[in-house]
């Protein structure tokens, strides 16, 4: 446990001690101002506001951007550049096993994805101080969207550390994870389109709208049966990034 978690404080720092990371963060900031901006605008209108705040940012295209493009950025150097620079087989000969190695890169990508989106809350809160209502925020609502943010991102930084394992370099890298992201969220919308229809096919494609899922949480509504799904298949693709690490003892 103690290597696990040196290698997690490795991990992240690696993230602030260099310019990407920043990067990151400003540009997160960046489409998290524009929405807020499009909220406030919502906001200002005659109209009764009977949506959650949480639910205004939801229906913005930043949302999904800022969870598609951060994330390929974010874990293409987990694996890709210690495997270019030479110093992955230096790990690899340490005291750690493979799953540690897993575990470690992927929670330190996990807390610079969840570091990043605290100023979301802030925002959130000086709408709610200003709106002078109850209504628009509360902690459920707050907790539900904050868990499928949380649950969404653990998705796409697994489908990043598979897509990093598997090659030297951090442009194929983020190239991979973007299109294995895409997809799925492709699949989410074709899943949403579709017509609601008592086939297994049907209902096994509607397993993955994750526009209806992320809309629940949005509102505060968590069903156990989307965070079963989402953290499922966060595991899987985790277990095929530790099948590709553990490869190299076949060549």
């Amino acid at each position: 446990m103690q290597a696990y978690w040196t290698l997690t404080r490795r991990e992240l720092a690696a993230f602030f001690f260099s310019l990407t990371g920043y990067i990151i963060i400003a540009a997160a900031l960046l489409m998290m101002g524009i929405s807020f901006v499009f909220i406030l605008g919502k906001l200002q209108k005659p109209m009764p506001m009977t949506m959650p705040v949480t639910e205004l940012f939801y229906i913005t295209p930043f949302f999904w951007l800022l969870l598609l493009l951060t994330t390929p950025v974010i874990t293409m150097r987990l694996f890709a550049l210690e495997k270019f620079t030479g110093t992955f087989e230096t790990l690899m000969t340490t005291p750690v096993s493979d799953v540690q190695v897993v575990a470690a890169k992927f929670t330190a990508a996990m807390l610079f994805y969840a570091l990043m989106w605290l100023p979301l809350l802030g925002c959130l809160l000086i709408v709610q101080h200003y709106a002078g209502g109850t209504g628009y925020l509360d902690a459920g609502v707050v907790g539900g969207s904050f868990l499928g943010i949380l649950l969404l991102g653990a998705l796409f930084v697994s489908l990043g550390c598979f897509a990093s394992a598997v090659t030297r370099s951090q442009v194929i890298a983020a190239m991979i994870s973007l299109a294995l992201s895409a997809s799925v969220f492709l699949l989410g919308y074709v899943a949403s389109q579709l017509p609601v229809q008592d086939t297994w096919q049907s209902q096994v494609l509607g397993c993955f709208a994750l526009f209806e899922q992320m809309h629940d949480f949005a509102r505060g509504a968590v069903d156990t049966r989307p965070v079963i799904l989402l953290v499922s298949l966060t595991l899987f693709f985790l277990f095929l990034t530790l099948r590709v690490v553990e490869s190299r003892r076949w060549k």
